[in-house]
């Protein structure tokens, strides 16, 4: 009786052991996909970072339209092409400041 105990356990533990082998081969499979998808997909920073992040896009987008429709009045109004450009250079000069004093945030 003992011998056939000892059989079966073995058998049992002979499954096991290969069941083990098997499961320790999909999760080494599965982190090396892991590990190749992440070395292929682009890292995107999380948060915010960098001097336009600091506005929310209604603000980025409200700057970018206010300057804008600033450039085309500029090019309609102004005859002269010396003063057009002398304008949009003082605009684009100016346009930190303006931000800051509107918005009362620093860039």
């Amino acid at each position: 009786m003992s011998k056939e105990r000892a059989r079966r356990r073995a058998a049992r533990e002979a499954q096991a052991a290969r069941e083990r082998v098997v499961r320790q081969r999909k999760l080494a499979r599965r982190q090396r996909r892991r590990a190749l998808v992440r070395r292929v997909t682009p890292q995107w920073r999380r948060g915010r970072t960098g001097r336009l992040a600091r506005r929310t896009r209604g603000e980025r987008a409200a700057i970018i339209g206010l300057t804008a429709a600033a450039l085309a009045l500029i090019w309609v109004f102004v005859d002269d092409l010396a003063l057009r450009v002398a304008l949009v250079v003082l605009l684009l000069l100016v346009l930190p400041a303006i931000v800051v004093i509107a918005l009362d945030r620093r860039i």
